[in-house]
């Protein structure tokens, strides 16, 4: 099956894309429901998290306290490295063996924000990068996470500049106005050769 990887900084517009795509008929593969699912309670992902973050990331009833982990785990560029190196395998596993599921499907689409940094682009026959300018992103992170300035902000510097995804990409998409969605979606469709 050939495997497009979607990825850019938080707020890009990777989601618009993907949900495109999807509508194209291409499977598309979430990174952040898989992050969901290798952390459900009793997983034995959530132990390791507890011992990296503290015991406190988990709640009485077992879950993962999402917003706690978050905030010890993008507090430092070292806490970031550690919550990667934990979560990373576990969400490429999750995300191979739901697109090894999709037989009947000619094409499949990974979409992860940490698509480069965990290897998994690797894995990938194109990769593609959405971007969008960092006021862009701020605003549609506060909207969308109901986040503060402040938090949006920790989140966008936890993640690489521009140029780390750019140098990267084998096609770029501008998720944002002036540039119309789908003209940017066709410079990725016609990358494809299935």
């Amino acid at each position: 099956m050939y495997i497009i990887g979607l990825t850019g900084p938080t707020g890009s517009g990777k989601t618009t894309f993907a949900a495109m795509l999807r509508t194209r008929g291409f499977y598309v593969a979430d990174g952040d429901t898989a992050a969901r699912a290798v952390v459900r309670p009793g997983s034995p992902l959530l132990a390791r998290l507890a011992d990296a973050f503290g015991a406190d990331i988990l709640t009485p009833d077992g879950a993962l306290d999402r917003a706690l982990t978050a905030k010890r785990a993008f507090s430092t560029p070292e806490n970031v490295r550690t919550l990667n190196a934990l979560m990373h395998p576990a969400i490429e596993q999750v995300l191979f063996d739901e697109i090894a599921r999709q037989a009947d499907c000619p094409a499949a689409v990974i979409d992860a924000a940490a698509l480069i940094e965990s290897g998994i682009a690797d894995r990938c026959d194109l990769v593609a990068v959405a971007l969008a300018p960092r006021e862009v992103r701020l605003a549609r992170i506060m909207q969308r996470d109901g986040l503060t300035a402040e938090q949006a902000e920790t989140r966008m510097r936890a993640q690489p500049d521009d140029a780390f995804y750019t140098d990267r990409a084998d096609v770029v998409l501008h998720g944002f106005a002036p540039y119309d969605p789908e003209a940017e979606l066709q410079k990725l469709l016609e990358r494809i050769p299935v």
